[in-house]
């Protein structure tokens, strides 16, 4: 895998694409649930940016895994970061299986019955996928500050302070 673009670990870069994308991707999904009117419109944009999210998990464990062997171990980060994908694709798919059966609805002319019962229900999981997703990104983000910056922030006066 690549290590580095410009001396700059890779990592770095694919890591701040997880943490943009996976909460846009929770946000939108929930948006898409409380306002189905707009699953037409944003919803294949919601699953759009969910798939590159989904993508980009990959992607970002095996950058740190990269930069874990220049650096040293992440410890609790690595197995949170590994574990993010399987938050994210079925968020993105729950999201994908709602914009489908909300498709097919319309077509149907909002006629009351199973099709709209299993709406109902994938809209459900889609909220717990949501909540989910989001708990476990900020773990990951949060566990990564926490591998990078060690208590250092804290430790540090502000420039300035008196002794």
């Amino acid at each position: 895998m690549l290590d580095t673009i410009d001396g700059l670990p890779v990592h770095a870069l694919v890591v701040h694409g997880v943490t943009v994308l996976v909460p846009l991707t929770v946000l939108g999904v929930l948006a898409v649930v409380v306002l189905p009117r707009w699953r037409e419109r944003f919803g294949p944009l919601v699953v759009a940016v969910g798939a590159v999210a989904t993508v980009l998990c990959p992607l970002a464990t095996g950058s740190g895994e990269a930069l874990q062997a220049r650096v040293g171990d992440p410890g609790e980060h690595a197995q949170l970061g590994d574990q993010l994908v399987w938050f994210v694709l079925p968020l993105t798919l729950l999201a994908l299986v709602l914009v489908l059966l909300d498709r097919g609805s319309r077509r149907a002319r909002r006629t009351p019955g199973p099709r709209r019962t299993v709406t109902g229900v994938v809209a459900a999981l889609c909220v717990v996928a949501a909540v989910a997703a989001g708990v476990q990104v900020y773990r990951v983000g949060e566990s990564g500050a926490r591998a990078v910056w060690g208590g250092q922030v804290a430790a540090t006066e502000p420039s300035g302070a008196a002794s």
